[in-house]
């Protein structure tokens, strides 16, 4: 098989052809990379999209490209910095004053591998960001979802999940930190709290999915000179970011999904994760840890 034929069937396509008028759509992370794929397609399909995001220039001049390239003008740029609680609070109160419905949330931003740092309310940064701001974020709009059942929820977590380890003693990276494990630990989050979520929200018509994306040439390895190295190298495996949003749009649209709510997908496909993903113990405590860090009740 030449290398050509082995990235497209590796890659995976979302051939769902649901159309998405009257719905409405969050993506974070959506002014770059697989977050700007996939709000663009689902702009396409005629969805009202929120793209979530922290720069606000960046999010503006998407949304009238998007808007410019779908002829949907219902592309909407909202601040959302997923380092900050104050802001996600802001953006989750302004989002629910102005819609009474939400189908679909795409967790998609993120941080990978960025030097030892704190967000605003002391938490380690990826796990600030791609765990507990995501989660924040989930437990403020989650009345929504439920509300305007069916809806979905997708986490765009990663094969390096499986390098992860949740160290509860460790978790803000106050012992021990390493740039790349950090991204890993906080990319099994993810997942574990897709598991918990698939479970707490049983019969409620909200489903949840994590998704790996696959190997995205994307702004995330901005801080690691080696990452962007090994992608030049490997560029021939490297999927463009429109691929990457695949299989967070296969888990978003696809018809028939609902009965493998709580699973990790990768290429269109539900994929192996870890033993430490598949724990359920380690999951229901980080879902209580994140719960008592960010202040929600453990309901």
């Amino acid at each position: 098989m030449g290398l050509g034929m082995w990235k497209m069937l590796s890659s995976g396509v979302c051939t769902s052809t649901v159309q998405l008028p009257g719905k409405v759509a969050v993506v974070t992370g959506a002014n770059t990379g697989i977050g700007k794929e996939t709000a663009k397609e689902l702009a396409q399909r005629g969805a009202r999209v929120y793209l979530a995001c922290r720069d606000m220039q960046k999010g503006e001049l998407v949304a009238r490209e998007i808007q410019d390239m779908t002829g949907n003008q219902e592309v909407l740029a909202r601040k959302l910095d997923l380092s900050d609680t104050k802001s996600i609070r802001a953006f989750a109160k302004d989002f629910l004053a102005q819609e009474k419905h939400l189908h679909i949330l795409i967790n998609n931003a993120g941080v990978m591998m960025c030097p030892y740092s704190k967000t605003a309310d002391g938490f380690e940064m990826h796990m600030g960001v791609n765990h507990l701001g995501h989660f924040l974020l989930t437990h403020l709009l989650l009345e929504r979802l439920k509300e305007s059942a069916p809806s979905r929820v997708v986490n765009v977590s990663s094969l390096a999940h499986h390098l992860g380890r949740i160290h509860f003693h460790n978790l803000q990276g106050e012992k021990f930190y390493n740039s790349g494990l950090a991204y890993c630990h906080s990319k099994l989050a993810n997942i574990l709290f897709t598991q918990e979520l698939a479970r707490r929200l049983k019969g409620s018509g909200v489903t949840t999915y994590s998704v790996h994306p696959g190997t995205v040439k994307s702004e995330l390895v901005r801080h690691s000179s080696f990452m962007r190295w090994m992608w030049w190298l490997f560029s021939f495996f490297i999927k463009t970011p429109q691929q990457g949003a695949q299989t967070s749009l296969y888990c978003a649209l696809t018809e028939g999904l609902e009965i493998l709510s709580g699973n990790h997908f990768s290429d269109c496909h539900v994929a192996w994760v870890s033993a430490q993903a598949r724990n359920e113990t380690i999951a229901r405590r980080l879902w209580d840890v994140s719960c008592d860090l960010l202040g929600l009740p453990m309901d």
